[in-house]
């Protein structure tokens, strides 16, 4: 079973953005990064690995739930 990743983008203070999709517990372990503050983090996304200078973060944007295509069936 393939586990869910959600797209996230992390924004840096230059300007660049680095787009990637993440697991779960990928995110949640950035987040708590990022809350404690500066240093280095290592990243594993689906298809690569990263390694961040958390100074250097500005924003952190994640894909809102699940999308759904045509119609839901409810109402």
């Amino acid at each position: 079973m393939a586990t869910e990743t959600r797209r996230v983008e992390i924004g840096f203070g230059g300007g660049q953005i680095a787009a990637v999709r993440l697991a779960e517990d990928e995110l949640a372990g950035l987040r708590k990064a990022l809350e404690q503050g500066n240093g280095w983090h290592s990243l594993t996304a689906q298809d690569a690995e990263l390694l961040l200078d958390l100074r250097q973060v500005v924003f952190l944007r994640v894909e809102g739930g699940p999308q759904t295509i045509g119609f839901s069936g409810t109402s």
